[in-house]
């Protein structure tokens, strides 16, 4: 049983990483703010970018551990739903052996000290425990496979409840940091707006036609999805419809094309092939950085529809402004 033992130390580092990088980045703002009373938009979109590129990569982290959580949360509760009518009739077993035993109580059969008194010898009280042993080991043996049944799957649920007890507090521990979060995004946003105006873009978002090429297939559906998004919001750890992030964008692309990718880049990195820079076509997924924490949707020509950070919403842009680290193939 896979049980992403992986997540039972890193999230902890990851929460540190994220509070030292959203005091760096409130600290950033404030310095800023301080030391240039009128910056130009290049140095604001500069800090944007460089520091959305340290928060990213955290914040995809924390969609892999919300939805490894899930499914270890739902293995739970299929196992505990196969332990359930094991555990019932082992009960049901040992009940009938209790009852027996209370019977012979009440019956005062079964009592040592009146055994011992009445015979001046244990003798009865051994008969009592030999007769009720048989009745434990029959009730046992016809329940036997039920109760290896019952030791495996205990077994298997004992370290899982570990896992995911480990993994809820480690969750929560991250979510916590969303109103952090939150709010220096609004300082983003901020400079952003001072810098830019509240046009709610940074020049044209799609300055060719989006797709660029047309080559058919569910990739070009996709890439046609993708288009049709630029111009909303990005939202971390959402997947639309009116709001996205990176591989929540290209997730959603995707699904409506009839294909499903899972919510993180570095998943859709694995579960993708690769293919080279030559081969790219409409609808393929280009992924940045040396740990893949952003992704991107080819549409032709060069360029890509994806969704930046919170600064900026879904929108066109030429993959070699980014450092690529490599490319896939869904379909």
């Amino acid at each position: 049983m896979e049980t992403h033992l992986r997540w039972t130390k890193r999230p902890n580092r990851l929460v540190r990483l994220l509070v030292a990088t959203l005091g760096g980045l409130s600290l950033a703002i404030g310095i800023t703010g301080g030391a240039h009373a009128d910056p130009t938009p290049g140095e604001i979109e500069k800090q944007i970018d460089d520091k959305w590129n340290q928060i990213e990569p955290v914040i995809e982290q924390h969609n892999q551990l919300k939805i490894e959580l899930a499914a270890n949360q739902t293995k739970q509760k299929q196992l505990e739903a196969q332990i359930a009518p094991l555990r019932a009739q082992v009960d049901a077993a040992f009940d009938k052996v209790s009852a027996f035993a209370v019977l012979q109580y009440k019956n005062g059969r079964f009592s040592k000290l009146d055994a011992m008194l009445t015979t001046g010898s244990p003798d009865t009280f051994i008969d009592q425990m030999t007769m009720l042993n048989m009745v434990a080991k029959d009730e046992q043996d016809k329940i036997k496979d039920v109760l290896v049944a019952k030791q495996q799957y205990d077994a298997q649920k004992g370290p899982l409840d570990e896992l995911v007890a480990k993994q809820a507090e480690q969750e929560a521990a991250m979510a916590q940091q969303e109103t952090q979060i939150n709010a220096d995004i609004k300082n983003l946003n901020d400079m952003r707006i001072k810098a830019y105006g509240s046009s709610g873009g940074t020049g044209n978002l799609r300055p060719v036609a989006c797709p660029f090429e047309y080559t058919g297939g569910p990739g070009a559906k996709a890439a046609q999805v993708a288009c049709s998004e630029i111009g909303k919001r990005y939202v971390w750890a959402t997947e639309g419809p009116n709001t996205f992030d990176c591989s929540g964008l290209t997730l959603y692309a995707w699904k409506q094309a009839g294909y499903t990718l899972r919510h993180y880049t570095q998943w859709q990195y694995d579960d993708t092939a690769r293919v080279s820079r030559a081969n790219l076509k409409a609808g393929d997924l280009v992924f940045f950085y040396k740990d893949n924490h952003h992704v991107g949707l080819y549409v032709g020509g060069g360029w890509m529809v994806h969704a930046p950070n919170p600064s900026q919403p879904v929108q066109m842009k030429k993959i070699d402004s980014e450092p690529i680290s490599g490319y896939g193939r869904v379909a």
